[in-house]
């Protein structure tokens, strides 16, 4: 299965966010867009121009908006929330616990510019820590698409799908690998390529690396079992279930702090059905710093070689353990 994941083309994955809202608001009318002055940043254009009277520019008055989004769902509305993933959290988190996931409101929380490859702005955008934040809401979906043709999936499907969302998303292009028309399954994991030996569970950029981390192990015979979580929150249990019964180790990788995010949640799982050895490619409890995506990737230990070392650190604790 690995030999057939091939790159498409390189895309941003919030070009995918652009391209979806655009038909999710052709296809349901309720759909309204919001932003707190970042259309362009969101790719909110050509849904703007096609759909003028369900915009709404909030200006940068982020908590605004989510209360206005909460209050348009009343009438029915669909309403998608715009800005960069740290200000659509970490700003507004007592609008979003009270106003959204309190009260169980139809709002769709589309966050752009996540994690360490927002890049050059630096550690005061960058935020890491989004995901266990989002995911510790009752209520709240959390999904993380790995490439441009999954986010602009989910951004359609999110539409149907009832209750508060937060959708993660990237700025920078980024290797555009799966199907260009899938079915996008909420709370569905997406097993990439089967394997016996460790398992890696990726969600988002590092779905890509993983792939790739797990081509290197099969140059040393190592059969790596590749999952993309693209859903966090409601997790899909029994498909991380099955694959540790089978490796008996994993690896998880994201662009996350290592406290609360993807690699929490699979060890929770795990704790509670098949405890195995289990090592994390994540953040380690630090702030990001400005540099280029792949330079901030490699120097906080985000990459394919870090995931293949992983995953031989994993299979040892698994071999001492037998």
């Amino acid at each position: 299965m690995l030999e057939d994941i091939k790159i498409l083309n390189e895309k941003e994955t919030r070009g995918g966010f652009g391209e979806g809202i655009l038909e999710a608001g052709r296809k349901n009318p309720n759909v309204v867009a919001l932003t707190a002055d970042l259309a362009g940043s969101l790719k909110l254009n050509a849904f703007i121009k096609e759909f003028p009277d369900r915009f709404i520019q909030c200006g940068i008055a982020e908590a605004n908006m989510i209360g206005v989004a909460a209050g348009l769902t009343i009438g029915g509305k669909i309403p998608y929330t715009t800005t960069f993933a740290n200000f659509s959290t970490s700003r507004v988190y007592d609008q979003v616990r009270q106003s959204v996931a309190y009260s169980g409101k139809n709002v769709k929380i589309c966050a752009s510019h996540a994690g360490l490859t927002l890049g050059e702005d630096g550690a005061t955008h960058q935020v890491l820590e989004d995901i266990g934040m989002m995911k510790m809401l009752p209520g709240m979906t959390v999904i993380v698409p790995c490439d441009f043709n999954q986010t602009k999936a989910a951004t359609i499907a999110i539409a149907e799908y009832q209750g508060p969302v937060y959708l993660r998303f990237g700025r920078p292009k980024w290797p555009n690998f799966t199907a260009e028309n899938q079915d996008f399954v909420v709370g569905k994991a997406q097993v990439l390529a089967e394997g016996n030996d460790v398992t890696i569970i990726a969600c988002g950029h590092m779905v890509w690396l993983a792939v790739e981390a797990a081509r290197m192990l099969a140059e040393h015979n190592i059969s790596a079992e590749v999952i993309n979580i693209h859903t966090i929150k409601p997790l899909d249990e029994e498909a991380i279930i099955k694959s540790l019964k089978k490796t008996v180790c994993v690896v998880t990788a994201e662009e996350h702090q290592v406290n609360g995010g993807l690699g929490d949640s699979v060890a929770n799982v795990a704790a509670r059905n098949c405890p195995v050895p289990h090592e994390y490619v994540a953040v380690m409890d630090t702030f990001g710093e400005s540099g280029t995506p792949m330079q901030l990737l490699t120097k906080y230990g985000l990459t394919k070689e870090h995931i293949a070392a992983a995953a031989h650190i994993v299979l040892a604790r698994k071999g001492n353990i037998a």
